[in-house]
């Protein structure tokens, strides 16, 4: 019997958080968290932010932020700039450790991919290139 399209909905979250799930194994940092890494290649993708900026990009509160953002600070993975203008104010940018480590771990993740897709038929990878195609759309909608 065919499955629903709420059963198929379904199945389709689940693969793909397990697959995101393992790519996310896949760092150059395993001291990092999840979220700490998402706020360096959030700085990565969008330039420098301020603390409170950060904190609404990621949901999570001010004091919170400030924590992540001091570890990845002692880490040597970011730096702050005072505002020019309002002391109060420091705008936090990847240091070229930080830059590095984005990179390498884009390339871990990548390179994990690539030696799952070497192990499919052709066939099997146009099915899944097409697939990549779908949810890119679905998750501009």
């Amino acid at each position: 019997m065919a499955k629903t399209i709420a059963e198929q909905a379904s199945d389709l979250r689940m693969s793909t958080f397990r697959l995101a799930r393992r790519l996310r194994a896949e760092r150059a940092d395993d001291e990092l968290s999840d979220g700490q890494l998402s706020v360096l290649f959030g700085l990565r993708a969008t330039g420098a932010h301020t603390l409170s900026e950060l904190a609404e990009r990621e949901h999570v509160s001010a004091p919170s932020m400030n924590r992540t953002v001091n570890c990845l600070e002692e880490a040597g993975y970011l730096t702050r700039v005072p505002d020019a203008t309002d002391k109060r104010k420091a705008h936090i940018s990847l240091t070229d450790a930080g830059t590095g480590l984005v990179k390498d771990t884009v390339k871990k993740r990548d390179a994990w991919l690539h030696n799952q897709f070497r192990a499919l038929d052709h066939a099997d990878r146009e099915i899944l290139a097409q697939a990549a195609d779908l949810m890119r759309r679905l998750a501009t909608q």
